[in-house]
């Protein structure tokens, strides 16, 4: 008879494919001789015993197959005898396909995949389901160690089995293999500084880094045990230790622009800005893959509406990072939505393939290099009476979206901004600020925010967000006229207190009850 697995595979119609396409002379020789391939070896043994899923066909009563993936711990499969594997089958999605075919056919194939090694195993077989209060029979096919309800055992008769050869097999790599990686690597790489960052409670490890685009880099954060990461909306910061060359250890909050839904990792994106403080430089330049970080808990300052109405978000450059997992959120809960995106190429528009392919007609690009400009009146003017109104980026996108808003008498409730810069404005002015409690009078320059200054003079001064969004740092005004950008404090509110990390004035000083 020869290779059992032929004999059940190559029917008369696969062998007149193979004789059409040349290949029926190379399959004669597994035709023949004695019967093999039919009770496994130590090499079968041993690759099933290592396997933490594979993949079952059945066949249904309408003649359709059905292939179903089942996981677990490593050598959740067991080797019963040479002719013999089972396994606990646990709780799913309660549909009982798989399990329905076997009590109507009870022939199965299964493929066994070593993506790492780009190895699989192929078998036939005969299955039958062990009822779970068969004790003797249950206690060889569970794991006391696996936290998962068990339903029933599945015990498979096998056939025959086959190897595949590895052509056209991805390679992929568990967790465990990737941490193991990632010792050898913090073992041997070196840095400018410690392999770790900060003194935040939340201990996170970078695992990849990605170019979005030509000065745009996103980074992959993990747990480094491997453990699931604390649950985060659309929305969400997470204040990040930056280690600065030659200089001190300071924080800046990134959004999380990875959906929402994904509890093993966090993804930020980080624009490098020639002009900035140098924080973003120093994360182009130092973060790579092993550094780790102690991070603050995620925090959420732009949190998305809870009813159901329909939403506008608007997105400048970098700005994105804020509002794509809003945009994914929304879509995901099925509200209504509309993804207006800008940047000065398509180039350098981090996500902008991924996001058209998966908004469609929900999202409109617009690229200045072609001349494409939004329309902030039209956008805001044409939107639905109920729609929420969604917007970050650059800090004069954000004030037209603000006076746009106030000009078509649009109830401020409706707009919500957040601001990923806390610089001043370019046509800020120096001015004196008198802390009344603390007794000092000091000097805000047209380049630094109130805060900075405070901070810089010792003040010790409370503020998270530092983007005008969270009143962390607000504070009682005694005398002066405010200049307000911040997006979080009421009418009433604005009237006594100010937000110094993002608002200035309006005279020439503010006496402040700090």
């Amino acid at each position: 008879m020869g290779h059992k697995f032929a004999e059940i595979a190559f029917t008369p119609a696969v062998r007149a494919v193979q004789l059409a396409q040349g290949s029926h002379d190379d399959y004669d020789g597994m035709l023949g001789g004695e019967d093999f391939s039919h009770v496994l070896g130590d090499s079968e043994m041993q690759f099933i015993q290592q396997r933490d899923s594979f993949y079952i066909a059945s066949i249904s009563e309408s003649g359709w197959p059905y292939i179903q993936h089942r996981g677990g711990k490593f050598g959740f499969i067991k080797v019963l005898d040479d002719k013999t594997i089972g396994y606990a089958d646990f709780r799913g999605n309660r549909q009982y396909i798989s399990t329905g075919n076997i009590l109507n056919n009870n022939r199965v194939a299964l493929f066994l995949m070593d993506y790492e090694n780009r190895s699989r195993l192929k078998i036939f077989g005969h299955a039958r389901l062990v009822d779970a209060r068969e004790t003797e029979t249950m206690e060889m096919l569970e794991d006391p160690d696996y936290r998962a309800q068990v339903e029933r055992g599945v015990i498979i008769d096998i056939e025959a089995f086959d190897w595949n050869c590895p052509q056209h097999i991805t390679p992929r790599y568990t967790d465990n293999y990737i941490k193991h990686l990632l010792g050898t690597f913090d073992n041997k790489s070196k840095h400018t500084y410690s392999s770790e960052l900060g003194n935040g409670p939340l201990k996170l490890v970078i695992t990849g880094v990605r170019q979005l685009a030509s000065n745009i880099r996103a980074y992959e954060l993990r747990d480094p045990e491997g453990n699931e990461l604390p649950e985060v909306s659309a929305g969400t910061n997470i204040r990040i230790p930056v280690k600065i060359d030659d200089g001190p250890t300071v924080y800046r909050h990134y959004s999380i622009c990875s959906n929402p839904t994904r509890t093993d990792m966090y993804e930020i994106a980080v624009l490098q800005q020639q002009e900035g403080l140098g924080a973003s430089i120093a994360v182009h330049a130092n973060f790579d893959i092993g550094l780790v970080l102690n991070c603050q808990y995620p925090k959420n300052h732009f949190e998305l509406h809870k009813d159901h109405c329909p939403a506008i978000l608007i997105a400048g450059g970098v700005g994105i990072t804020a509002i794509k997992p809003m945009a994914q959120q929304l879509k995901a809960r099925g509200t209504n939505i509309h993804l207006h995106y800008a940047g000065k190429n398509h180039k350098m528009m981090a996500f902008r393939d991924r996001l058209e392919r998966e908004f469609n007609d929900a999202i409109t690009i617009y690229s200045s290099e072609n001349n494409q400009h939004m329309d902030i009146e039209n956008i805001i003017g044409t939107s639905a009476e109920d729609a929420v109104i969604y917007a970050c980026g650059p800090t004069r996108l954000l004030d037209d979206v603000i006076a746009t808003a106030a000009k078509l008498h649009i109830n401020p409730q409706r707009i919500r901004i957040e601001r990923f810069k806390n610089l001043p404005r370019e046509n800020s002015k120096p001015i004196i600020v008198k802390l009344r409690r603390s007794n000092l009078e000091i000097y805000v320059n047209n380049t630094e925010t109130i805060l900075d200054a405070m901070l810089k003079a010792g003040v010790d001064s409370p503020y998270n967000c530092r983007t005008g969004a969270c009143k962390s740092c607000v504070v009682r005004v005694i005398d002066g006229e405010p200049e307000h950008h911040d997006t979080v404090l009421s009418k009433e509110e604005r009237e006594q207190f100010i937000c110094p990390c993002v608002s200035r004035a309006r005279t020439n000083h503010l006496v402040l009850d700090v």
